[in-house]
Parts: structure tokens; C-alpha cells; sequence
């Protein structure tokens, strides 16, 4: 069986970490961190695609762009979101939320971050 394909309107539940401390360190992408940008690690979208990710305890949204890979580990963690990302969706106290993740635009297979 091949790489599993996503499609635009696709979602995803589970739990949101965040990082920040990374600030210039080459993501998997090739691009550099900036925690001051509205991005993203996830284990398998493309890189560059757009994700809505929406905090579940409070409502509130924040479109950020798969730029790296992660989180790894056990558990239940989907998502790794800038520091900028986890401002914007009030979680930065509680470190683990539960979110929904919406594919908005899914990048094309030879997108480069760079």
C-alpha cells in the first residue's frame, strides 16, 4: 500500500503541542524556524500545505503552513505549532489542546519552502 493521499476539507482530530525555542534550526522542509510565523510540524501532509486548526476547549482558529515534521513520540499529539500559532489559540499554559485540523490547500508534491 502507497503513501496515504489527502484531499482539501479533510480533518483531523487529536492533540496540538507547541515549540518555539528552536528559532533558526533548519526545519525538514530546508527552511529556517521562525517562531514568530504561523507554521507547523505534522508526520505525513505535504510540505507547504494549509492547515486550519481550530483549539477545542476555546473555539478559536489559526491557518498555519506544514513546514517541518513531527511530533514524534507517544501519545496522541497530530500537530507541532510555532510559537505564534499557540498565541493565536490561547494554549501556550496548557501546552496540550485538543484540535480539529481542516486541510485548507494542499501543497503540490514538489513544493519547496525555500
Amino acid at each position: 500500500m502507497g503513501p496515504k493521499r489527502y484531499h482539501e476539507g479533510e480533518k483531523q482530530h487529536g492533540l496540538a503541542s507547541w515549540y518555539g525555542s528552536e528559532n533558526g534550526r533548519q526545519t525538514s522542509s530546508g527552511e529556517r524556524f521562525d517562531p514568530h510565523k504561523l507554521t507547523a510540524a505534522h508526520r505525513h501532509l505535504p510540505f507547504g500545505t494549509i492547515v486550519r486548526v481550530t483549539n477545542r476547549l476555546n473555539g478559536l482558529s489559526v491557518d498555519v503552513r506544514i513546514n517541518d515534521r513531527g511530533p514524534w513520540g507517544d501519545g496522541d499529539r497530530i500537530i507541532d505549532l510555532s510559537s505564534a500559532a499557540a498565541d493565536v489559540l490561547q494554549m501556550k499554559k496548557a501546552g496540550l489542546v485538543p484540535v480539529e485540523l481542516e486541510v485548507i490547500e494542499l501543497a503540490s508534491p514538489g513544493y519547496s519552502g525555500n
